[in-house]
């Protein structure tokens, strides 16, 4: 068992016995649980507890997973929000990460795996508390405040999930030098990936819509075939 924990985290999940056994999986580890079967209840739970971290399943009654991870988005920008999908369609993945969730895992999931995705998110979210948030980090027309989680390109203000902007951060410290996709999941995710997931490639395609002029020809963030992502060193001309 874990040593004890006083995070919380908030499981919303319509199936109860699925629901069930994540929060006793959860309690033996150290955290305390709430549970909320739709999306009201969630939404009623996380203004009253406000936990650290969201399992956030995304076809629930009431409202969806979508629509409540859009409305915790509205009020906090840095808790952890991973969704628990029974769906494999890039689709749903994108459209969760659109919204600001963290991350998504496709049911059916083993213990392992959640509870090393749950403790990396966590890890993530005091490293991001601890860093200095206050400098501001700017690149060509771009200009981010780490602080408010928001940037400009010109005149054109967009929001940042803590994600992206640890992203972000790790790419500018290494202008110029290709980064795999292992050492990008490493550091940013906190864990190494198996399979074929495209969760960092999601990031970067959502990354890129708010800092390229042209996504599909981007300046900033390049594409290293079959390494992973390079920031480049200064601002140039748009690949072909």
């Amino acid at each position: 068992m874990a040593e004890a924990s006083r995070e919380t985290i908030l499981i919303v999940e319509d199936e109860a016995p699925l629901a069930s056994g994540l929060a006793d999986l959860l309690q033996g580890e150290g955290y305390a649980t709430r549970t909320a079967a739709d999306g009201r209840q969630a939404l009623e739970l996380y203004r009253r507890e406000k936990p650290s971290l969201v399992l956030l399943d995304i076809m629930i009654p009431g409202k969806s997973g979508y629509e409540v991870c859009r409305e915790i988005r509205r009020q906090d920008l840095r808790v952890p929000v991973l969704m628990l999908t029974a769906k494999g369609q890039e689709v749903d993945k994108i459209a969760g990460l659109e919204l600001g969730a963290d991350d998504y895992i496709v049911k059916p999931f083993g213990v392992g795996e959640l509870l090393a995705r749950i403790r990396a998110a966590l890890r993530r979210r005091d490293a991001e508390a601890g860093a200095e948030a206050g400098e501001p980090l700017a690149f060509g027309d771009v200009r981010i405040d780490a602080q408010r989680m928001e940037g400009f390109k010109g005149e054109r203000r967009f929001s940042l999930t803590p994600r992206e902007l640890a992203l972000l951060r790790l790419f500018l410290s290494r202008r110029g030098q290709v980064l795999d996709r292992s050492t990008l999941l490493d550091r940013v995710w906190g864990l190494r990936y198996e399979g074929t997931t495209r969760t960092l490639d999601q990031h970067i395609a959502q990354l890129r819509k708010k800092i390229e002029t042209d996504p599909a020809r981007p300046r900033f963030l390049l594409t290293v075939h079959g390494v992973g992502y390079r920031f480049a060193e200064a601002y140039g001309p748009p690949l072909a």
